[in-house]
């Protein structure tokens, strides 16, 4: 019998990673070996951010996505690169996969993230089977499914009036702010992001092409029990929550320090600081690892943290190309005094510790999934893509109560 051998594609952003690295992991602990292929520049920063000792199992094989010292989206066409990332990484799966088998180690399924559908092509030719890790929730994949299958224009006519609303099979009512920002006719002017519906589109054309069509989707049961049937034509499987269990639960030491992180987590000893405050009194504010909010922006959260008087801890990446004078909060000094600013930190870790309040969040999924499997209150502050749907379900679902996904 054939040794299982799960080649697992992953988009080289921070949002994919986390997840893929968690589902390797249970993939491992069933026995199964996973090579793991991501782009070169997230592979080296992975390796400057890890503390750990990889295991047995687990192979990483990184690729040149032709951007091997990193996207900056302020310079770099995006569309250009995902044309890249597509041809050179549709070879090096290619690659990977014939050299497997030639050193008696075939690859016997592939699974990829978002935005790598030709990763799927790849494994058709080769005569592997595929499946997608939707990395999302499953209300969002089933918001895309609707839109490309009768409701397009309804949706496009979501961004001109305040009172619209929609109702979709097992979905609860959705208004225009409900929706991935990429649906909304004013959201998706902006051209530098035009490729991403195309994208979302050939992603559902690839699985309907299949037989038999399969998602695995990083939610539960308990948390999406209609949006997991609303798509009849598909199966969607639920296999999350894709955080590490060990820090829920402490019974895994490895799976803790088993991350893939791509900043670098901060000098300053902020887990002391947490230790020394009282319980439920930290508010923990970070917007993920892409959003960079405006000076404007900061400055009106600063301000908010000075007048509810409560320590914080607040997460600013530091950003290319842009001075520390020009980015210095006017209010510097008084917030220094009352809580700590910090350019990268283990969230985990600070959700789980007992002194944390409440997380103020740009509701990422993961950092969504995160916040749910801690038991920690959710301020929401979407900003674009699947955010708002996931603070709709914040709000709607969750509604700032830990659900066991266990249940």
């Amino acid at each position: 019998m054939v040794q299982p051998h799960v080649l697992l594609v992953t988009f080289p952003a921070q949002g994919h990673i986390n997840p893929s690295l968690q589902f390797a992991k249970r993939l491992i602990k069933l026995g199964i070996e996973v090579t793991f292929a991501t782009s070169v520049f997230a592979h080296r920063r992975m390796s400057k951010t890890a503390t750990f000792t990889v295991p047995k199992g687990l192979n990483f094989v990184p690729f040149s996505d032709g951007y091997d010292d990193g996207l900056k989206p302020d310079v770099d066409d995006p569309r250009r690169y995902m044309l890249e990332i597509r041809n050179r990484g549709s070879q090096a799966i290619r690659d990977i996969i014939l050299k497997s088998s030639d050193e008696g180690r075939p690859i016997t399924s592939l699974v990829y993230t978002l935005m790598l559908p030709w990763a799927a092509e790849v494994a058709h030719e080769l005569h592997i089977p595929s499946a997608l890790l939707w990395t999302q929730p499953a209300t969002v994949l089933d918001i895309y499914y609707f839109y490309f299958n009768g409701y397009e224009e309804e949706m496009k006519c979501s961004a001109n009036d305040p009172n619209w609303c929609i109702q979709l099979s097992r979905l609860p009512l959705l208004k225009s702010q409900d929706l991935p920002s990429f649906l909304v006719a004013s959201s998706s002017k902006d051209g530098k992001y035009g490729f991403v519906l195309p994208e979302f589109k050939e992603q559902l054309d690839t699985i309907d092409r299949e037989e038999n069509p399969k998602v695995l989707v990083n939610t539960f049961d308990a948390l999406e029990p209609e949006a997991l049937k609303a798509i009849e034509k598909y199966n969607l499987i639920a296999i999350g929550p894709l955080v590490p269990s060990a820090f829920l639960d402490g019974k895994d030491p490895l799976d803790s320090s088993f991350g893939g992180d791509l900043f670098q987590k901060s000098n300053d000893d902020y887990m002391e600081w947490l230790n020394s405050k009282p319980k439920s009194s930290i508010v923990y504010i970070s917007f993920g690892s892409i959003i960079n909010l405006s000076r404007n922006q900061k400055e009106e959260i600063a301000k908010g943290l000075i007048e509810i008087k409560r320590p914080f801890l607040w997460v600013i990446r530091d950003q290319e190309n842009v001075k520390e004078d020009e980015e210095k909060l006017s209010c510097m000094i008084e917030l220094e005094k009352q809580g700590k600013i910090v350019p990268w930190c283990s969230q985990l870790e600070v959700l789980t510790h007992p002194s944390l309040g409440c997380f103020v969040s740009h509701c990422g999924w993961n950092s969504t999934l995160e916040s749910l499997s801690s038991g920690v209150p959710v301020a929401a502050f979407p900003h674009w893509t699947d955010q708002g749907t996931n603070a709709k379900l914040i709000e709607d679902v969750c509604d700032g109560n830990k659900i066991d996904p266990q249940k």
